[in-house]
Protein backbone atom coordinates (compact mmCIF):
# COMPACT_ATOMS: atom_id res chain seq x y z
CA UNK A 1 0.00 0.00 0.00
CA UNK A 2 2.78 2.11 1.00
CA UNK A 3 4.85 1.29 -2.41
CA UNK A 4 1.60 2.60 -4.33
CA UNK A 5 0.96 5.61 -2.81
CA UNK A 6 4.84 6.66 -3.85
CA UNK A 7 4.30 5.99 -7.22
CA UNK A 8 1.33 8.05 -6.94
CA UNK A 9 2.94 11.05 -5.45
CA UNK A 10 5.88 10.81 -8.09
CA UNK A 11 3.55 10.73 -11.27
CA UNK A 12 1.47 13.42 -9.68
CA UNK A 13 5.25 15.32 -9.86
CA UNK A 14 6.00 14.65 -12.87
CA UNK A 15 2.55 15.38 -14.22
CA UNK A 16 3.17 18.80 -12.67
CA UNK A 17 6.59 19.18 -13.93
CA UNK A 18 5.43 18.83 -17.99
CA UNK A 19 2.35 21.05 -17.13
CA UNK A 20 4.66 24.08 -16.25
CA UNK A 21 7.12 22.94 -19.10
CA UNK A 22 3.77 23.26 -21.15
CA UNK A 23 3.14 26.87 -20.49
CA UNK A 24 6.44 27.68 -21.05
CA UNK A 25 6.51 26.31 -24.51
CA UNK A 26 3.03 27.96 -25.07
CA UNK A 27 4.29 31.38 -23.91
CA UNK A 28 7.39 31.28 -26.04
CA UNK A 29 5.03 30.12 -28.81
CA UNK A 30 2.68 33.19 -28.26
CA UNK A 31 5.45 36.02 -28.11
CA UNK A 32 7.33 34.84 -31.74
CA UNK A 33 3.78 35.31 -32.60
CA UNK A 34 3.55 38.53 -31.74
CA UNK A 35 6.76 39.66 -32.82
CA UNK A 36 5.99 37.88 -36.67
CA UNK A 37 3.01 39.92 -37.12
CA UNK A 38 4.98 42.90 -36.16
CA UNK A 39 7.85 42.66 -38.58
CA UNK A 40 5.55 41.53 -41.49
CA UNK A 41 4.50 44.94 -43.92
CA UNK A 42 0.73 45.67 -44.22
CA UNK A 43 -0.57 44.87 -47.93
CA UNK A 44 -0.78 48.39 -49.72
CA UNK A 45 -4.45 47.28 -51.50
CA UNK A 46 -6.12 46.91 -48.33
CA UNK A 47 -6.20 50.80 -47.58
CA UNK A 48 -7.50 51.90 -50.91
CA UNK A 49 -9.28 48.88 -51.42
CA UNK A 50 -12.66 50.53 -49.50
CA UNK A 51 -11.95 54.05 -51.56
CA UNK A 52 -12.12 52.36 -54.70
CA UNK A 53 -15.01 49.95 -54.26
CA UNK A 54 -16.81 53.12 -52.93
CA UNK A 55 -15.43 55.01 -56.20
CA UNK A 56 -17.02 52.49 -58.53
CA UNK A 57 -19.87 51.29 -57.25
CA UNK A 58 -23.14 52.23 -58.91
CA UNK A 59 -24.91 55.89 -57.81
CA UNK A 60 -28.36 54.24 -56.81
CA UNK A 61 -31.87 55.85 -57.86
CA UNK A 62 -32.16 59.73 -55.94
CA UNK A 63 -34.46 59.79 -52.78
CA UNK A 64 -37.32 61.89 -53.22
CA UNK A 65 -39.72 63.38 -50.51
CA UNK A 66 -43.19 61.99 -50.38
CA UNK A 67 -46.10 64.02 -51.76
CA UNK A 68 -47.63 64.51 -47.69
CA UNK A 69 -51.23 66.00 -47.20
CA UNK A 70 -51.33 69.14 -44.63
CA UNK A 71 -54.45 68.75 -42.81
CA UNK A 72 -55.21 71.82 -40.65
CA UNK A 73 -57.43 71.39 -37.48
CA UNK A 74 -60.31 73.81 -36.57
CA UNK A 75 -60.71 74.58 -32.58
CA UNK A 76 -64.04 73.83 -31.47
CA UNK A 77 -66.19 76.76 -30.25
CA UNK A 78 -68.66 75.03 -28.24
CA UNK A 79 -70.66 77.42 -24.90
CA UNK A 80 -69.83 75.75 -21.55
CA UNK A 81 -72.54 73.73 -20.30
CA UNK A 82 -74.32 76.32 -17.98
CA UNK A 83 -74.07 75.33 -14.33
CA UNK A 84 -77.12 76.55 -12.03
CA UNK A 85 -76.27 79.34 -10.18
CA UNK A 86 -79.71 80.83 -8.95
CA UNK A 87 -81.50 80.00 -5.68
CA UNK A 88 -84.25 81.17 -3.83
CA UNK A 89 -83.59 84.03 -1.56
CA UNK A 90 -84.60 83.25 1.94
CA UNK A 91 -85.13 86.13 4.93
CA UNK A 92 -83.61 85.28 8.14
CA UNK A 93 -86.08 84.98 10.70
CA UNK A 94 -86.96 87.03 13.52
CA UNK A 95 -84.84 84.62 16.13
CA UNK A 96 -81.93 83.89 14.49
CA UNK A 97 -81.75 88.41 13.60
CA UNK A 98 -81.76 88.34 17.52
CA UNK A 99 -78.89 85.86 17.65
CA UNK A 100 -76.85 87.49 15.10
CA UNK A 101 -77.35 90.98 16.54
CA UNK A 102 -76.04 89.42 20.26
CA UNK A 103 -73.37 87.65 19.35
CA UNK A 104 -72.22 90.71 16.92
CA UNK A 105 -72.56 93.03 20.53
CA UNK A 106 -70.65 90.91 22.34
CA UNK A 107 -67.64 90.65 19.97
CA UNK A 108 -67.42 94.49 19.60
CA UNK A 109 -67.40 94.63 23.62
CA UNK A 110 -64.89 92.00 23.71
CA UNK A 111 -61.17 93.07 23.60
CA UNK A 112 -59.05 92.08 20.40
CA UNK A 113 -57.27 89.17 21.27
CA UNK A 114 -53.88 90.52 20.34
CA UNK A 115 -53.61 92.98 23.12
CA UNK A 116 -51.71 91.90 25.97
CA UNK A 117 -52.68 93.16 29.27
CA UNK A 118 -50.67 95.94 30.75
CA UNK A 119 -48.70 95.16 33.72
CA UNK A 120 -49.16 98.03 36.28
CA UNK A 121 -46.88 100.61 36.89
CA UNK A 122 -44.86 100.50 39.92
CA UNK A 123 -45.44 102.84 42.31
CA UNK A 124 -41.57 104.17 44.07
CA UNK A 125 -43.54 105.30 47.27
CA UNK A 126 -45.04 101.46 47.94
CA UNK A 127 -41.96 100.26 46.99
CA UNK A 128 -39.70 102.13 49.16
CA UNK A 129 -41.65 101.54 52.12
CA UNK A 130 -41.29 97.67 51.10
CA UNK A 131 -37.34 97.98 50.81
CA UNK A 132 -37.19 100.27 54.24
CA UNK A 133 -39.02 97.24 55.96
CA UNK A 134 -36.97 94.88 54.79
CA UNK A 135 -33.83 96.85 55.26
CA UNK A 136 -35.26 97.01 59.01
CA UNK A 137 -35.35 92.76 59.24
CA UNK A 138 -31.81 92.44 57.86
CA UNK A 139 -30.29 95.38 60.06
CA UNK A 140 -31.85 93.58 63.18
CA UNK A 141 -34.81 95.80 63.44
CA UNK A 142 -36.74 92.73 63.40
CA UNK A 143 -39.92 94.58 65.34
CA UNK A 144 -39.29 97.26 63.63
CA UNK A 145 -39.34 95.16 60.10
CA UNK A 146 -42.45 93.04 60.71
CA UNK A 147 -44.56 96.04 62.01
CA UNK A 148 -43.47 98.12 58.73
CA UNK A 149 -44.69 94.70 56.66
CA UNK A 150 -47.60 94.13 58.11
CA UNK A 151 -49.03 97.69 57.87
CA UNK A 152 -47.84 97.11 54.21
CA UNK A 153 -49.63 94.12 53.41
CA UNK A 154 -52.57 95.19 55.02
CA UNK A 155 -52.52 98.85 53.39
CA UNK A 156 -52.16 97.58 49.57
CA UNK A 157 -53.25 93.89 49.34
CA UNK A 158 -53.22 94.02 45.72
CA UNK A 159 -50.04 94.76 45.29
CA UNK A 160 -47.39 92.18 43.76
CA UNK A 161 -45.52 92.09 46.98
CA UNK A 162 -47.78 91.71 49.52
CA UNK A 163 -47.65 87.84 49.78
CA UNK A 164 -43.69 88.24 50.53
CA UNK A 165 -44.82 90.99 52.72
CA UNK A 166 -46.72 89.10 54.92
CA UNK A 167 -44.46 86.03 54.71
CA UNK A 168 -40.81 88.20 55.75
CA UNK A 169 -43.18 89.45 58.74
CA UNK A 170 -44.03 86.01 59.95
CA UNK A 171 -40.19 85.12 59.38
CA UNK A 172 -39.35 87.90 61.68
CA UNK A 173 -42.24 86.46 64.00
CA UNK A 174 -40.79 83.48 64.30
CA UNK A 175 -37.33 85.11 65.11
CA UNK A 176 -38.98 86.87 68.05
CA UNK A 177 -40.40 83.66 69.25
CA UNK A 178 -43.50 84.97 68.84
CA UNK A 179 -44.83 81.54 67.16
CA UNK A 180 -48.71 81.78 67.95
CA UNK A 181 -48.81 85.43 65.43
CA UNK A 182 -45.98 83.62 63.07
CA UNK A 183 -48.90 81.04 62.22
CA UNK A 184 -51.66 83.29 62.16
CA UNK A 185 -49.17 85.74 59.69
CA UNK A 186 -49.18 82.31 57.54
CA UNK A 187 -52.53 81.41 57.67
CA UNK A 188 -53.48 84.65 56.17
CA UNK A 189 -50.93 84.55 53.48
CA UNK A 190 -51.78 81.10 52.76
CA UNK A 191 -55.71 82.13 52.60
CA UNK A 192 -55.06 85.28 50.37
CA UNK A 193 -52.83 84.38 47.93
CA UNK A 194 -53.32 80.58 47.30
CA UNK A 195 -51.18 80.89 43.94
CA UNK A 196 -48.96 83.07 45.21
CA UNK A 197 -45.47 82.08 44.85
CA UNK A 198 -44.85 82.32 48.54
CA UNK A 199 -47.59 80.41 49.29
CA UNK A 200 -45.26 76.77 49.41
CA UNK A 201 -42.82 78.38 51.56
CA UNK A 202 -45.36 79.68 54.36
CA UNK A 203 -47.49 76.43 54.64
CA UNK A 204 -44.00 74.53 55.82
CA UNK A 205 -43.25 77.56 57.77
CA UNK A 206 -46.46 76.96 59.42
CA UNK A 207 -46.21 73.42 59.63
CA UNK A 208 -42.73 74.81 62.13
CA UNK A 209 -44.95 77.00 63.61
CA UNK A 210 -47.21 74.36 64.82
CA UNK A 211 -44.37 71.44 65.94
CA UNK A 212 -43.38 74.54 68.23
CA UNK A 213 -46.98 74.93 69.67
CA UNK A 214 -46.88 71.58 70.13
CA UNK A 215 -49.34 70.52 67.65
CA UNK A 216 -48.08 68.05 65.99
CA UNK A 217 -51.54 66.68 64.12
CA UNK A 218 -51.81 69.90 62.96
CA UNK A 219 -47.91 69.68 61.56
CA UNK A 220 -48.13 66.39 59.84
CA UNK A 221 -51.67 67.50 58.31
CA UNK A 222 -49.47 70.52 56.29
CA UNK A 223 -46.82 68.38 55.21
CA UNK A 224 -49.46 65.74 54.09
CA UNK A 225 -51.35 68.26 52.24
CA UNK A 226 -48.09 69.98 50.54
CA UNK A 227 -47.33 66.43 49.11
CA UNK A 228 -50.45 65.98 47.97
CA UNK A 229 -51.32 69.47 46.30
CA UNK A 230 -47.82 70.23 45.42
CA UNK A 231 -46.13 66.60 44.34
CA UNK A 232 -42.65 67.12 42.57
CA UNK A 233 -41.43 70.27 44.13
CA UNK A 234 -38.60 71.24 46.19
CA UNK A 235 -41.34 72.00 49.54
CA UNK A 236 -42.89 68.92 48.63
CA UNK A 237 -39.41 66.61 48.98
CA UNK A 238 -38.92 68.75 52.55
CA UNK A 239 -42.18 68.03 53.67
CA UNK A 240 -41.83 64.20 53.13
CA UNK A 241 -38.41 64.68 55.17
CA UNK A 242 -39.83 65.95 57.92
CA UNK A 243 -43.01 63.88 57.90
CA UNK A 244 -40.61 60.87 57.99
CA UNK A 245 -38.84 62.25 61.18
CA UNK A 246 -42.26 63.18 62.74
CA UNK A 247 -42.80 59.17 62.64
CA UNK A 248 -39.33 58.35 64.76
Amino acid sequence: MASLKAEVRALRETQSRLEKRLERVELHASVRQARAAQDAPAPASSATAPVSALASAPAGPSLQTPDLTVVKLKPRFEPAPKLPVKFAVVEPSTEDMEIFIANGSDDADASPPDSAPEEPTLNPVLEAAFEQAMAALRTGNVEGGVNGLLSFAEKNPGHARADNALYFSGLGQMGLKEHGAAAKTFERLIARYPAGDAVLDGMLRLAECRLRLDQKDDARALYTRILTQFPGTAAATQAEQRLASLSH
